[in-house]
């Protein structure tokens, strides 16, 4: 039987504070592999990404998972315009995060902070991480297309920051109009909704 954490859910005041570094012998201690452990069957059939204060925790610690079975549904052709593909799972710790040069990318986002909204978010298509893997040992990660996504909406949870900081405020929606009216549009008429900026 698995166990999984309740998501804190926008208006609590962890969202917003900056977590605090993790030393590594917190790292390998029981309690923050625990927690790995637990943040990891939380996220399984509910996101591909969990920071530590969704779950209450004010750490600078999220975890990623992007499995392929969570593509099925989704065309081949709006995959490749995302840029997604499958991505192992793994942590990241006390992440350094740099945006790289090049265009800008608006696709909808989610958040299970946020249940039952969305709205277009403009990320950058290309990323360097420097941080502690889930031993406390250095990583370096460069990442492109949704990955890249994924590791800005984390690293943002971390820092206190949340997608509608981000999003285009004309296009916040409900799932349910996300599906109505958004979710099978051609990629023009969300280009041209995200043209609109103010």
């Amino acid at each position: 039987m698995s166990l999984r954490l309740q998501v804190t859910t926008v208006g609590d005041p962890v969202l917003r504070q900056v977590g605090r570094d993790l030393t590594v012998d917190e790292i390998r201690s029981s309690d923050i592999q625990r927690l790995i452990e637990l943040m990891r069957e939380t996220i399984r059939n509910a996101g591909v990404g969990l920071a530590a204060p969704q779950v209450g925790q004010s750490l600078q610690l999220a975890v990623i998972e992007d499995r392929a079975e969570y593509h099925k549904g989704i065309s081949e052709e709006d995959l490749a315009r995302r840029g997604r593909a499958p991505v192992p799972f793994h942590v990241v710790i006390n992440p350094r995060i740099r945006l790289l040069p090049g265009p800008e990318a608006v696709f909808f986002e989610g958040c299970l902070s946020l249940p039952g909204f969305s709205a277009l978010v403009p990320r950058a298509t290309r990323v360097e991480v420097d941080c502690l893997d889930q031993n406390g040992e250095p990583i370096h990660i460069k990442a492109e297309g949704w990955h890249a996504r994924i590791l800005q909406h984390e690293i943002d949870h971390i820092n206190g920051t949340l997608y509608t900081d981000r999003m285009l405020g004309q296009s916040f929606t409900t799932m349910e109009n996300y599906a109505r009216f958004w979710k099978d549009k051609p990629a023009e008429d969300i280009e041209a909704l995200a043209s609109c900026r103010p």
